[in-house]
């Protein structure tokens, strides 16, 4: 039986590898689509969420098999309910892709309007948040999960910055409001994928050590 238990707890780590290569896979066309306004590429991430509900929903079902079936204790039960957690916000994660997706589609509708903060380095900070959380899954390594957490206030920052530069804009200049709000929407779902990347850093965390991380400390 222990087994047989050990068999499936590593096809759950592999469906979970997998699902995560497909996120941020994702992630990236989003942001490639976003930064050179290409519809196609823009289109081809909205499609392609069907095949990762789906990886989501598969990997649930067999964490919750594993866990009746086996009934696992200690490391095992933290591992699979890690997983829960994670799968979850890996899903999540390739929402906000397809919500940055359609966002750029809005914006090549519009009249060529120029973003009034960075959006480049904001992508780039929390694609690297979205890697590092991921690679320290794989390595099983704490050290670098909690890097992951610690960039998570750079990318609040940078949100609070972008709303700030997004209203002054709308004031200097209210006949592009709609492209604005759209760089906004935008500036809020990467802030959202930095969170849910702190998420499964603080997952690995509790996974490798049993601590259980939130913003503002440790809890036994």
């Amino acid at each position: 039986m222990a087994v047989l238990m050990q068999q499936e707890l590593n096809q759950l780590k592999r469906q979970l590898l997998a699902l995560s290569a497909e996120v941020e896979g994702r992630v990236k066309q989003a942001v490639q689509a976003l930064l050179i306004g290409d519809r196609a590429l823009a289109e081809t991430v909205k499609r392609g969420d069907a095949l990762i509900d789906n990886m989501e929903i598969e990997l649930e079902e067999e964490c919750l098999k594993v866990l009746a079936l086996h009934q696992p204790v200690a490391t095992d039960l933290r591992f699979i309910v890690s997983i829960l957690k994670i799968n979850n916000d890996l899903e999540r994660v390739a929402d906000f892709a397809v919500n940055i997706a359609e966002r750029a589609i809005d914006l090549s509708g519009q009249i060529k309007i120029v973003c009034p903060y960075d959006i480049s380095a904001m992508a780039e900070t929390v694609e690297r948040m979205l890697k590092m959380a991921l690679d320290s899954l794989v390595d099983k390594n704490t050290a670098l999960a909690r890097e992951t957490i610690d960039l998570d206030d750079e990318v609040d920052d940078m949100h609070k910055e972008n709303f700030a530069k997004i209203k002054e804009a709308i004031r200097a200049d209210p006949t592009y409001l709609d492209g604005l709000v759209y760089y906004l929407s935008i500036s809020r779902y990467f802030e959202r994928m930095g969170d849910l990347a702190t998420n499964i850093a603080e997952d690995v965390v509790y996974q490798v050590d049993g601590e259980i991380i939130r913003h503002g400390g440790i809890q036994s």
